[in-house]
């Protein structure tokens, strides 16, 4: 890679570890030096299914709003989150990394079987957005991801499920261009391959910025101290 990206996403099946991931990359890129934030993209499903079982409909965010109504829902949800992390990083300039992307919504299409119709409205929204620089997807074993959900505790699905949102990464366009990390590993064998596989630039140390604001003030003042000094020649 021959520039700073500025996006990096992390994409994958529920118990991938998008989230541990993301966070992790991002506190490892800060503590390098360089400006980097943490951004979440969540859909809304955790906290409708908290809805739908705190007013007895279900224990799912579909038992409340039906699964059309419930994709409807989480595609608008994605859609401004990542306008706002897009906006706030035009003023703040910092590498954003993104717990999901716009793929997480096709793949969530295509793995709840919501049409191509579905599918094509979602993409000419999310068309606003540009892809991001680096896209990792987390590649994990539905079993494996299905115990991580059911050990964390607060949340369930299906492996059928699991399967099938697999399925739907690997069938998406943009499955050409992730890249693909093991994600079955430990949570820091996952880390060290995402950082080895995220070539950066050296980040600009202190002393750097030190000595490059100085040059960069110091340029107006020498320019400035010679004009006085001709002006002060020619009326002497």
């Amino acid at each position: 890679m021959t520039r700073q990206p500025r996006t990096i996403a992390l994409v994958g099946i529920d118990g991938s570890g998008k989230t541990t991931q993301a966070h992790r990359l991002a506190d490892d890129l800060a503590a390098e030096g360089l400006r980097a934030a943490y951004r979440r993209n969540a859909g809304g499903r955790r906290w409708f299914g908290r809805l739908a079982a705190a007013l007895g409909r279900g224990d799912d965010a579909e038992d409340l709003l039906g699964r059309r109504g419930m994709l409807f829902i989480e595609s608008v949800l994605r859609w401004l989150a990542i306008l706002r992390t897009l906006l706030r990083r035009a003023f703040t300039g910092e590498i954003t990394v993104m717990d999901r992307y716009a793929a997480c919504q096709y793949a969530s299409l295509r793995a709840r079987a919501a049409g191509p119709s579905a599918e094509r409205r979602a993409r000419l929204a999310y068309r606003l957005f540009p892809r991001p620089d680096v896209t990792f997807l987390l590649a994990v074993d539905p079993l494996i991801a299905h115990d991580r959900i059911e050990r964390r505790g607060y949340d369930h699905e299906r492996v059928e499920y699991l399967s099938a949102a697999a399925a739907a990464y690997r069938s998406l366009p943009e499955y050409a261009d992730f890249v693909l990390i093991d994600a079955n590993g430990t949570p820091a064998e996952v880390a060290a391959e995402i950082r080895a596989r995220l070539p950066l630039p050296a980040p600009v140390t202190p002393a750097r910025s030190r000595v490059r604001a100085m040059i960069l003030a110091g340029g107006p003042l020498i320019a400035g101290a010679t004009a006085l000094g001709y002006q002060l020649a020619e009326t002497l």
